[in-house]
């Protein structure tokens, strides 16, 4: 199934008193991929396990350009991700440019943020499994289709609230959680399906981490789909 919506669809997130079920299509916060990859706890063990390797050579440059339209669909990778993600879409022009919408609740601090295109924007698209710890572990030996393949892949894409966004940098796991712990197994679950999607390792603390926090959730489930994992021939990275 495609992650990608022409119009202001939204899903719910629908969670149990530990918040560490999978989300389902609803009416009341962020559409999530669909889980149907078996448990995300089992999941982990098929991770590669090993040091992380040197920033070094590290750009953002070195993904493509920002929000490239890999899926073709005539809109770029940040306001697909917006018109999925938001309430309340609003559009400056047709049904790509998002001028205004509601996160309601943005799943990393469980408030309503509202966006507003311009200006210091108060939600940001965060790639859940960041682009420079993809790069530390894996990436950077990576050909540039790949990568640019993994910076638009929805599976890895979430509108949040943007300073916590900011406040979580490349970390993994291990070192950055969000706050709303009630997100937390949803959140782990997509980080692990990103790195078993691109084969990406994990640090031995990360996957202590993962396990840790998927075992309060056993029945998690592994989200799936996304977009292919090598984007079309025509894009193009430094």
């Amino acid at each position: 199934m495609t992650f990608w919506t022409r119009t202001a669809g939204v899903a719910a997130l629908l969670l149990a008193a530990t918040g560490c079920t999978a989300e389902t299509t609803g009416a009341a916060g962020p559409q999530e991929p669909a889980a149907a990859g078996g448990a995300a706890l089992t999941a982990v063990d098929s991770l590669t396990v090993k040091g992380r390797a040197p920033k070094t050579g590290y750009d953002r440059d070195k993904f493509g350009t920002a929000w490239a339209d890999t899926d073709s669909n005539g809109c770029d990778t940040r306001d697909d991700i917006l018109k999925r993600d938001l309430k309340d879409v609003q559009f400056s022009d047709g049904d790509c440019s998002v001028k205004r919408g509601t996160l309601a609740p943005d799943p990393y601090t469980d408030k309503d943020v509202t966006f507003i295109r311009g200006g210091r924007s108060e939600v940001d698209i965060d790639h859940l499994v960041a682009l420079s710890d993809a790069w530390q572990k894996g990436a950077g030996k990576w050909d540039a289709s790949k990568r640019i393949a993994l910076a638009n892949d929805p599976l890895n894409l979430l509108a949040v609230d943007a300073s916590r966004n900011r406040s979580k940098g490349d970390g993994d796991t291990a070192t950055w959680l969000p706050p709303h712990k009630a997100y937390r197994c949803t959140y782990v679950a997509r980080q692990v399906a990103v790195k078993k999607k691109y084969e990406l390792w994990v640090t031995d603390a990360e996957k202590a981490a993962m396990k840790k926090v998927l075992a309060t959730c056993p029945g998690q489930k592994l989200p799936t789909g996304g977009t292919p994992t090598r984007a079309p021939s025509r894009f193009h990275a430094d």
